[in-house]
C-alpha cells in the first residue's frame, strides 16, 4: 500500500483461490490478480520439498501473458522490506541484485561488487549454483523476460533461483548491482527463532562493498567479524567454486 504503481500477483497454494484471501485483497484497495497454484502432490512427498515452485511458474506464466514492460520481484510472505528497494528496482534493465539479511551461516547473501560489476557472490551454501542468491535477492525486467519464452523455475529445492536465472541466459556482466553497490541491506529474511551470532574469519583486505555491507552488520548485532575471530571462514563464490574473498587473490593480481 505504500508501493506505488504496484500490481500485486497472489499464488494461492490451493485447488480454487481462497474467497476470504480474495474479499482481503480488494479492500486493500490494490490492483491485484489472485491466481490459484498448488503444488503437484508428486512433490509434496518428497524430502526436500521444492515449496513455492508451482506458485512462482503461475506467476511467471501470468506475466507472459499479461504485462509487455515493468519489473517483477519474488517477495515472499517470510521477508521484511525497506520501501527503498521499490523506488531502486524500477529501473531495472535485465536483472538487478541486492543483498539479503539473515541468510545462511554468514548472516548474509550478497553479490561482490569490483568497479560496479558483479565478480562474485558472498553466500555459505555454494553447491555448486553459478548464481548462490536468495529468491528475495533479484528483480528481472519483464520485457527481458519476454525475450526467453521458455524461462521457467525447476521443481528442484535449492537451486530454485540459479536455475531460473540459467534460463534466462544471464551473464555477469549483465547483473546490474543496487543497494548502493550492494553495501546496504533492504529486504531481510524475518526469522523469529533464536540463534548465536554468527562468528565470520575476514581477512583484512577483502572487497569494499563486503567490508562495509559486513561492518554495518556488526553494528546490527547479526555477525561479528574479524582476522582472528574464531568462527566460519568466509569465502567468495564464483561459477559455483569457493574462491578467498581477497581481492588480490580472486583477480590474479601480482
Amino acid at each position: 500500500m505504500h508501493v506505488p504503481s504496484l500490481h500485486w500477483i497472489v499464488a494461492d497454494d490451493n485447488p480454487e483461490c481462497n474467497p476470504f484471501l480474495t474479499e482481503i485483497f480488494q479492500k486493500f484497495g490494490l490492483p491485484f490478480t489472485h491466481i490459484s497454484s498448488p503444488m503437484p502432490s508428486n512433490y509434496r512427498k518428497r524430502y526436500f520439498v521444492p515449496r513455492g515452485v508451482s506458485n512462482r511458474r503461475a506467476a511467471l506464466k501470468w506475466i507472459k501473458a499479461n504485462a509487455a514492460s515493468g519489473v517483477f520481484y519474488f517477495g515472499d510472505d517470510d521477508n521484511t522490506f525497506d520501501l527503498t528497494l521499490f523506488s531502486e528496482i524500477r529501473d531495472t534493465k535485465i536483472v538487478s541484485m541486492f543483498p539479503v539479511g539473515l541468510i545462511g551461516e554468514f548472516g548474509v547473501s550478497a553479490p561482490i561488487i569490483e568497479g560496479g560489476k558483479v565478480v562474485g557472490f558472498f553466500d555459505s551454501w555454494p553447491a555448486d549454483r553459478k548464481f548462490p542468491v536468495d529468491m528475495a535477492g533479484f528483480a528481472v525486467s519483464v520485457e527481458y523476460l519476454l525475450q526467453h519464452p521458455n524461462a521457467t523455475m525447476p521443481y528442484k529445492a535449492g537451486h530454485e533461483e540459479d536455475q531460473f536465472l540459467k534460463s534466462l541466459d544471464l551473464k555477469m556482466s549483465d547483473i546490474e548491482p543496487k543497494a548502493n553497490n550492494c553495501t546496504k541491506v533492504l529486504v531481510w529474511h524475518t526469522q523469529t527463532v533464536k540463534k548465536p551470532k554468527h562468528n565470520l574469519k575476514v581477512p583484512e583486505s577483502i572487497f569494499s562493498n563486503l567490508r562495509t555491507l559486513l561492518e554495518k552488520l556488526v553494528s546490527l548485532g547479526v555477525v561479528q567479524m574479524g582476522a582472528e575471530v574464531s568462527g566460519k571462514e568466509v569465502y567468495m563464490v564464483v561459477d559455483g567454486h569457493k574462491n578467498e574473498v581477497t581481492k588480490r587473490q580472486v583477480l590474479g593480481l601480482s
